[in-house]
């Protein structure tokens, strides 16, 4: 399996290139322009167990929504087009990740049911972000991945370290939701996903 993805998004509001390699080392190249966000994706890619470039920019002069929520679309595309049909792929996952004080909880499905259930409350800045616009990345990044995903901070205090414990989370569900079983067909009582 090639189980690799490129995506390139051009639009008025930013311009933003995705590139993924699934049983990669975790080799990562993060530049959006938000420090913060970066940070979380390298977490990802790095606890994922895959090779993760994103480069790109966005009117992060007018606010940071729209960067943050497109970075979900692409990263979400990639991920979804190195899954090809996800013959033989685990497809379900659960992760707990701590940071300090922090705990969260990620599920995963990766049965292309889009959904997400995102019960973080983290109110204020962390770095140059609104904390509430990570709420963006994850939806976009659940539709376009096609996947399920719920996420439970468990406990914690410090706003970065409970994000950053979620992103973690995230990461590690993904690597195993998105392994390899070597099982026949697409993992599905039904014969398909979807």
């Amino acid at each position: 399996m090639n189980r690799k993805g490129a995506v390139t998004r051009k639009s008025k509001e930013t311009r933003l290139t995705a590139n993924v390699g699934l049983g990669g080392r975790g080799r990562v190249v993060v530049a959006t322009g938000l420090p913060f966000l970066d940070h979380m994706l390298e977490q990802v890619a790095r606890y994922g167990g895959f090779d993760l470039t994103l480069r790109g920019a966005g009117d992060v002069h007018v606010d940071p929504h729209h960067l943050v929520e497109d970075a979900g679309i692409v990263v979400g595309q990639a991920l979804s087009q190195a899954l090809g049909d996800r013959e033989g792929i685990a497809r379900f996952a659960s992760a707990y990740a701590p940071l300090d004080e922090s705990l969260s909880r990620v599920v995963v499905d990766l049965g292309r049911r889009p959904f997400l259930s995102y019960n973080v409350a983290v109110k204020g800045r962390i770095g140059t972000l609104e904390s509430e616009v990570l709420e963006e990345f994850w939806r976009a990044f659940s539709i376009h991945l096609g996947a399920t995903i719920h996420v439970d901070v468990v406990r914690g205090r410090n706003r970065h370290h409970i994000v950053e414990s979620t992103f973690k989370a995230l990461g590690l569900a993904l690597r195993d939701a998105m392994a390899a079983t070597g099982g026949p067909g697409v993992p599905s009582s039904k014969g398909m996903l979807g």
